[in-house]
């Protein structure tokens, strides 16, 4: 992704600081090396200075050096550069790390195009979503608020699925009342034809009536229960792509069993064997194992994305949330099915109720997953969970 421009020494000062603040070091210390380094320079003796050592993608953070050198400050050629990164970021929550936590390279790229994202009108930003998001969390992520001006984005408003399914109450209603009317009109028949009925009977029957819709609201409560759902923590230990399928891949996750529990996911088209491995998600570990192109799946990771699905990204769960651990529900209890029944659609009526909020905290009907070290989050908020 090239791009040309010069070596601007307020924006080698402007990733110097930036730099510092992300690894917890005196910008000064630096200040004098600034006019005479280049930024690959200057970022090896800040990593240096850190006691860190190079990072196993080092090359990947030296290509996303080079961007930022070559970053342009005319408006027109750096929108242009801009379209390219929005294009690159459609496929992940950040440039680099593991698929959540802003690396130093993102840093670098930040502080390299701030200036020049902040300075866009409106109608430019909105032709720009994935930039535009990818700077919000990167700022809300990362100390930098005495640096660089807060970029305002406005955030669309979200409407959990479950309002939908509680919109069309008139016609059943409706279609009830007719059904009771005509029933009541052939109780009062029958009565008259069978005037020989015990009045015990006749109390019996109302009775049975009652209970009912009582007994069929309480199976479909059980039925929508997220408590249906086994879902874990789990890490990733390996991933390699599907043998016949290029839109899937196939992991092998840890969550506290014997056996490592093999899972086939499609997430292929947003990241890489590599940058699934090591890494801890969140899944639903009581689905019914079943083949997906000859491969076997013995599990569903949770993954959260956005309305067009161009951003997907597993969920997270906290540090300290061990593989195997139990994500929980405030005030709801049950336990999960052995293997949830495909023919009751059971998950089906449960996913609609999990998203995201304006935080990016994972809920059920707006109650967070939970575990022993805090709730499991996203990077995107506002997003449906599946």
């Amino acid at each position: 992704m090239a791009a040309s421009g010069n070596n601007d020494p307020k924006r080698k000062l402007l990733i110097v600081s930036s730099l510092c603040k992300h690894f917890s070091l005196d910008p000064e210390a630096f200040s004098s090396e600034v006019p005479g380094s280049d930024i690959k320079t200057l970022y090896l003796n800040i990593l240096k200075s850190s006691g860190k050592e190079s990072p196993k993608n080092n090359d990947e953070v030296v290509k996303w050096i080079a961007f930022a050198e070559s970053f342009p400050k005319d408006s027109k050629a750096c929108y242009g550069v801009l379209n390219e990164l929005n294009a690159d970021l459609a496929q992940k929550s950040v440039l680099l790390g593991n698929g959540f936590t802003p690396s130093e390279a993102d840093v670098i790229v930040f502080s390299a195009v701030h200036n020049s994202v902040i300075g866009l009108s409106n109608s430019e930003k909105d032709k720009l979503p994935h930039v535009m998001r990818w700077m919000d969390y990167i700022q809300c992520k990362e100390d930098l608020g005495a640096l660089f001006e807060k970029i305002l984005l406005e955030k669309p408003g979200f409407e959990p699925q479950r309002a939908k399914a509680e919109a069309k109450p008139e016609v059943d209603l409706n279609a009830q009342s007719m059904k009771i009317a005509d029933k009541s009109v052939a109780e009062v028949n029958a009565k008259k034809s069978d005037s020989g009925k015990k009045a015990k009977g006749d109390k019996e029957a109302v009775q049975e009536k009652k209970k009912t819709p009582e007994t069929e609201a309480s199976d479909k409560d059980k039925e929508l229960s997220v408590s249906l759902l086994n879902i874990q923590v789990g890490l990733i230990r390996k991933a390699w792509k599907h043998p016949s399928a290029d839109s899937l891949l196939v992991e092998e996750i840890d969550v506290g069993e014997a056996k490592l529990r093999q899972v086939v996911s499609g997430l292929a088209k947003y990241y890489s064997p590599e940058e699934l491995t090591n890494r801890r998600v969140v899944l639903i570990t009581n689905v019914k194992p079943g083949k997906l192109r000859d491969v076997m799946s013995e599990g569903l990771v949770l993954c959260a994305s956005n309305e067009d699905h161009t951003v997907v990204e597993p969920l997270i769960p906290p540090e300290g949330a061990k593989p195997g651990e139990g994500v929980s529900f405030s005030g709801i209890d049950g336990k999960p099915g052995d293997v949830l029944n495909p023919k009751k659609k059971q998950l089906e009526k449960i996913t609609p109720h999990l998203f995201t909020d304006e935080k990016g905290v994972a809920t059920f009907k707006g109650i967070p997953f939970m575990t022993s070290a805090g709730p499991c989050t996203s990077s995107i908020p506002k997003a449906s969970i599946k």
